[in-house]
């Protein structure tokens, strides 16, 4: 169940699970649409060179589709998900592959069971919360992304850097009792100790090695932008093309397997890369699309 879907610079592949059928190493680019996991089970064994994703944050958006995570699992049930997933990502990646993982932190609700509207930040709120994790308390920023990255350095993934993505036009929030939050964490694995990283593909501030800190505005949701209003969470162009420059080359493929807006996979194509996206929410799927048909 799939078919092909034109744009006007490259044609892809858009396949519909469930789909018994793998797909063969070919280098054409690919849009699956269903679970990552499942989507992962089509895709040939070592045919990804790097993997740049944002998985759904935990306990911060409600994409109003079955199966999401994040919405209303527990914090351990969250990681292991998303370790399940990597365990998937690890057959389809080279052996010199790599990884960077976006995750974005949040505090406990206090057992709260909705996130109230926060009048700065409109797409925060939630109808369904999760309950505060055991051993934390009301208020508590949770590391989220550490505690992820630490199962997944348990799970066998070499943890390479945490790079700090400083969004220097940070959008205001309502609290008053603490700083206003203008940073993820953006995690490089690899699949071994010795992997494909071109140290002078992106340069830093005159022409220093990239440092672990990137200044990179926040993009955005316009209108007039073939509806990437329509997702609450778009990755940077900036950020995914740093990532991808430095871990892949020419002709590789780029893989997200949460693509959400398909940022990933624009910028693979531009920079001449094949690329495969898995995305749940239908909805996304047709926002990649037109975005690719730009």
């Amino acid at each position: 169940m799939g078919g092909r879907a034109a744009g006007p610079q490259r044609e892809h592949l858009r396949v519909d699970l469930p789909r018994a059928d793998p797909l063969h190493g070919s280098g054409e680019p690919v849009l699956i649409v269903g679970r990552a996991e499942e989507g992962l089970d089509l895709l040939p064994d070592r045919s990804v060179q790097t993997v740049v994703t944002s998985p759904p944050y935990w306990s911060l958006r409600d994409y109003e589709v079955d199966d999401q995570i994040g919405r209303d699992d527990a914090l351990a049930d969250y990681v292991k998900s998303i370790v399940v997933t990597f365990d998937k990502i690890r057959r389809v990646l080279a052996d010199d592959g790599t990884v960077w993982l976006n995750v974005g932190d949040s505090y406990t609700s206090g057992n709260r069971r909705y996130r109230a509207p926060d009048r700065k930040n409109r797409a925060r709120a939630m109808r369904v919360r999760p309950a505060t994790p055991e051993g934390l308390k009301p208020k508590d920023l949770i590391g989220v992304p550490w505690r992820l990255a630490f199962a997944l350095q348990d799970a066998g993934w070499w943890l390479r850097s945490e790079v700090i993505w400083h969004k220097p036009n940070a959008h205001p929030e309502s609290v008053r009792d603490r700083p206003t939050k203008a940073h993820e964490s953006l995690f490089l694995l690899s699949k071994n100790k010795d992997y494909f990283y071109d140290v002078d593909a992106v340069r830093g501030p005159n022409g220093r090695r990239l440092r672990t800190v990137w200044d990179i505005n926040t993009e955005p949701r316009r209108r007039d932008d073939c509806g990437v209003e329509d997702h609450p969470a778009v990755m940077p162009l900036t950020l995914a093309a740093q990532c991808i420059t430095i871990t892949s080359r020419p002709g590789d493929m780029v893989l997200d397997p949460y693509a959400g807006s398909g940022t990933t996979l624009l910028v693979a194509r531009a920079l001449d890369r094949s690329w495969a996206g898995i995305e749940l929410n239908p909805a996304f799927v047709d926002l990649i699309e037109r975005r690719l048909a730009q």
